[in-house]
């Protein structure tokens, strides 16, 4: 599928708290939805950079994984994340591995 169908067809998934109305009801006057995507986006990158990616906003309504070899997917959302990053990295991206805790400790 083309990076354009793949934009227009997206669901919206639970992890983009910013667009449920009564979540952004609640929240007036905090975070603006481009600024979450953005912090979830750097957060994301702080546990994959362990495993030679990153990921950033793309357009405001999806995201970009990236590995150090210019190898791009664009991802919907937080839940398609993980599958591509361990199918990018040709490994297991294990949260509990010794290793990324330790790294994750001392950034």
């Amino acid at each position: 599928m083309c990076g354009l169908c793949g934009i227009l067809g997206s669901d919206t998934h639970w992890s983009d708290s910013a667009s449920s109305p009564a979540l952004s009801a609640a929240r007036q006057g905090s975070l603006t939805r481009r600024q979450e995507r953005l912090q979830r986006a750097a957060l994301a990158t702080q546990v994959l950079s362990h495993y030679g990616l990153t990921l950033r906003d793309w357009q405001g309504s999806s995201y970009m994984l990236s590995s150090r070899t210019g190898r791009a997917e664009v991802v919907d959302h937080l839940g398609t994340l993980w599958p591509l990053a361990e199918a990018m990295a040709k490994r297991s991206c294990d949260p509990l591995d010794p290793a990324l805790l330790e790294a994750l400790e001392g950034s």
